[in-house]
């Protein structure tokens, strides 16, 4: 594979850094920091330019936190990175090595990559299971235990030494992963983007050489489709050895199951032959979103923009009955749609000043 030089230049260009201001002040913008930024682009981006240039960059501490995530409640620990600089840099490196990246990508690598989201890997997952029913008769699903913290660093730092020929923005990518100290960090743009990264091996593993014809990933989540189950079992012991020298190991929740016994849980559906309904926890977390905003009495700007996305999941699933039991009654889209509405024309006059 021919490695890829002479990009630190394209990451310091000015227009590349103003650009990576745009990108990363999105949602951003009632924040004062952001906004200061915002109205002294040109001077920030010289600045970031100069300590790229100059390699005198080095990342501010992370601000720390745990949240509760979805109907399970289950901790995650987000580390927060800095807007000025560090969420900037994070940004002018992935606007220039994002073509880089997605180069070996493997075409149902589906986390976090725009084009391809939930819905892109359920369209696909769908039409497997209604298509070839012979070859998705059973299931192995799995999943990596602790995947971001478990990252071998030095693994993933000789990674980037196949793709990357460019010292300069070598240096400037094991900056960024030496910012933490295990792993990678939960929040950091780079991080969604290096994790998947750094399973590029596995992917092509799978798929050339054992074979496997029906398979996705979802960052650390994966499923795998086959004719036979001795064939799956045998599958998720090779890719259990496979794993082990990146620092990582399986879940012991792994499961091969027959397709027709039960539904697949995966991207927040459940997939059945005929059909796809909300997983559980996703049907319960909106359940609570909306009787909560019901009690209220008035909704957000955060209530409405969270409320239409969630309606995006039930659309494209098999949930009308859900839909017309749980959301109908209580929301009204029309009255959601124009907060949203209103809140952008409020930003848009206070960014063009008031007029």
């Amino acid at each position: 594979m021919k490695r890829v030089g002479f990009i630190f230049e394209k990451i310091c260009d000015i227009e590349n850094i103003s650009r990576a201001i745009d990108n990363a002040a999105r949602g951003k913008k009632s924040r004062r920091i952001v906004n200061n930024i915002l109205e002294h682009k040109q001077q920030a981006a010289e600045a970031v330019r100069e300590m790229l240039i100059t390699k005198t960059y080095r990342p501010k501490p992370y601000r720390e936190f745990v949240i509760k995530d979805g109907a399970s409640q289950k901790e995650r620990t987000i580390y927060c990175p800095a807007f000025y600089p560090d969420q900037i840099v994070h940004w002018a490196i992935m606007q220039v090595t994002e073509p880089i990246l997605r180069k070996g990508m493997y075409e149902f690598c589906c986390g976090s990559i725009p084009g391809r989201g939930i819905h892109y890997g359920k369209r696909y997952i769908e039409r497997w299971l209604r298509r070839d029913r012979k070859n998705t008769k059973y299931c192995l699903k799995l999943d990596i235990k602790k995947y971001y913290p478990h990252i071998n660093t030095s693994v993933l730092k000789s990674k980037f030494r196949t793709k990357i020929k460019d010292e300069n923005a070598l240096w400037l990518i094991d900056t960024i992963i030496d910012s933490h100290e295990t792993g990678l960090p939960i929040g950091n743009y780079t991080s969604q983007w290096w994790a998947n990264f750094y399973l590029e091996g596995l992917d092509h593993f799978i798929k050339e050489r054992l074979h496997i014809k029906y398979y996705m990933r979802y960052m650390d989540d994966m499923v795998l489709f086959g004719a036979n189950k001795k064939q799956l079992h045998k599958v998720r012991k090779l890719i259990a050895e496979y794993i082990e020298p990146l620092g990582l190991t399986l879940k012991e929740n792994w499961q091969v199951f027959k397709v027709g016994s039960r539904p697949i849980d995966f991207l927040g559906f459940r997939f059945y032959r005929d059909r796809t309904t909300l997983r559980r926890r996703n049907a319960l977390r909106i359940r609570r979103r909306i009787s909560k905003m019901y009690r209220k009495g008035k909704a957000t700007v955060r209530d409405a923009r969270a409320i239409l996305s969630y309606l995006g999941w039930i659309y494209h699933s098999n949930s009308r009955t859900y839909y017309e039991r749980y959301i109908k009654p209580f929301v009204n889209i029309k009255k959601l749609k124009e907060i949203i509405s209103d809140e952008d024309r409020k930003q848009h006059q206070a960014r063009s000043g008031g007029g």
